[in-house]
């Protein structure tokens, strides 16, 4: 059996993803803040300056790994959202299932708790995630929720004015694992469908 390549040998595409792998552990045991590419380099087992063959800066790097992260995941909530066919409390559950499973079960869970922490200092980090993730999810939210509203599928529009209420409980369990988690864990699935109910409640009568 063939030795397996190290990352400097292997093709640019494969060095870039082993590149993005050891930076998001960094980032994630370091902060955004405290973190070295000198460090990123040494775990992905290449020199410093390869690096800035695939990416600019350490800011560019971390905006890389967020959209490597979030990206396959937006991909599919929006390919869920336009089914128009599928009714909402099954298309809404498979929205919320789908942030438990693929934000809050992954290391994506740590980034955006990594956002939440650092962004207020980094304001360029933190629109760079606006621009690029929170405002498509919201414009597809809001699509879905309009759509909703309009069928009488849930019962009342302010979740079509404001889609992140959809979404608070998901930040708020990012900031309870956070602070409370190691000694008052939360049953985030509970939540999530409880949640869900009161989204839902009791449907309306469509708008004419």
């Amino acid at each position: 059996m063939a030795a397996p390549r190290k990352p400097r040998t292997l093709p640019p595409e494969d060095r870039r993803q082993a590149i993005l792998a050891a930076a998001a552990d960094v980032f994630i045991a370091e902060g955004y803040a405290a973190a070295r590419l000198d460090e990123v380099a040494r775990r992905a087992g290449i020199a410093k300056g390869t690096i800035y063959l695939h990416f600019r800066d350490k800011q560019d790097l971390f905006q890389q790994l967020l959209l490597s992260l979030v990206g396959p995941m937006l991909d599919q909530v929006e390919a869920l959202a336009a089914r128009e066919d599928v009714p909402t409390p099954a298309l809404l559950h498979g929205i919320i299932t789908l942030a438990r499973t693929e934000l809050l079960g992954t290391r994506r869970k740590d980034i955006l708790r990594l956002l939440i922490a650092e962004g207020p200092r980094f304001p360029e980090i933190a629109r760079f995630h606006h621009d690029h993730v929170v405002s498509r999810g919201i414009a597809m939210m809001q699509r879905v929720l309009t759509r909703a509203a309009a069928r009488g599928e849930i019962a009342s529009d302010a979740y079509a004015r404001f889609p992140q209420l959809l979404m608070a409980p998901v930040i708020a369990a990012v900031v309870w694992d956070s602070l409370f988690g190691a000694f008052d864990p939360l049953d985030v699935e509970a939540m999530l469908n409880a949640h869900l109910g009161l989204v839902l409640g009791a449907p309306r009568e469509p708008t004419p």
